[in-house]
């Protein structure tokens, strides 16, 4: 069994509103739900405590789990909203899935291909704990990374122990650097019950993840991403009258 989880609360700090937000047309969250149903999940559940999602949600037959009040607050960790659904969904299916496909209700860049891939990768590779979408951003490389210190003064972000010798302005100098975008994260049922001790930052990632080659997107946390994300969607295929899979 397959199944879609789309997680979101009602208040963000970073963009308030953000989650549904409307983006070509739709609120935001809408498009996880709409590539849900495009990749034929067999069930999709939402956890949020946000009432707008919530209808969204059912538009798309989607499970409502209400999320507690104290996993909706900025410092909520994804970690324990994750548990919490998952214990909801093995109550309410009264069996585990086998595979979980989770989006973020603030990231509307899902190629639905990138879904198919990774449960087709999990369903060929049992050494497999999932499969991430990524997308290639040189320019954010850790070498190029800088902070700013207490005097106002550019620092290296890394030592110059952690940069080695071979350090270079050239942006592909280290091979290409990729970043997850959390568009597309397909997992097993297992990153979910020993989520403990996965890898941080996300560790619900597991320890062996295939890659999903993504051509470009992020979650959403800034004005300037708006408009990135609309481009984006527009250039597959969307309008505020439809979408790419309207009639398949």
């Amino acid at each position: 069994m397959i199944c879609g989880l789309l997680i979101g609360k009602d208040k963000s700090t970073g963009v308030p509103g953000k989650n549904y937000r409307e983006i070509v047309g739709r609120p935001m969250c809408e498009y996880g739900f709409i590539a849900g149903k495009a990749a034929g999940l067999d069930h999709i559940f939402v956890s949020t405590d946000s009432p707008t999602i919530m209808e969204v949600g059912k538009k798309y037959d989607a499970n409502i789990i209400k999320r507690p009040a104290n996993l909706a607050q900025p410092d909520s960790l994804t970690e324990d909203v994750l548990k919490h659904a998952a214990h909801e969904i093995e109550q309410r299916l009264g069996k585990a899935p086998d595979i979980i496909v989770l989006l973020f209700a603030n990231n509307p860049a899902i190629d639905v291909k990138l879904i198919r891939e990774g449960v087709q990768a999990l369903q060929e590779d049992p050494t497999l704990d999932s499969a991430f979408s990524v997308c290639r951003y040189d320019m954010f490389s850790p070498l190029r990374a800088r902070k700013i210190n207490e005097d106002g003064i550019i620092e290296n972000y890394l030592s110059p122990d952690q940069m080695g010798t071979n350090a270079s302005s050239i942006r592909s100098s280290e091979g290409g650097i990729y970043f997850c975008d959390l568009s597309v994260q397909v997992m097993r049922w297992s990153c979910f019950t020993e989520m403990d001790q996965g890898p941080q930052p996300f560790q619900w990632m597991g320890h062996r993840s295939k890659a999903l080659y993504n051509d470009y997107g992020f979650d959403v946390d800034s004005e300037w991403q708006f408009v990135v994300i609309e481009h984006w969607l527009k250039e597959k295929g969307y309008t505020p009258g439809s979408t790419p899979f309207d009639g398949s």
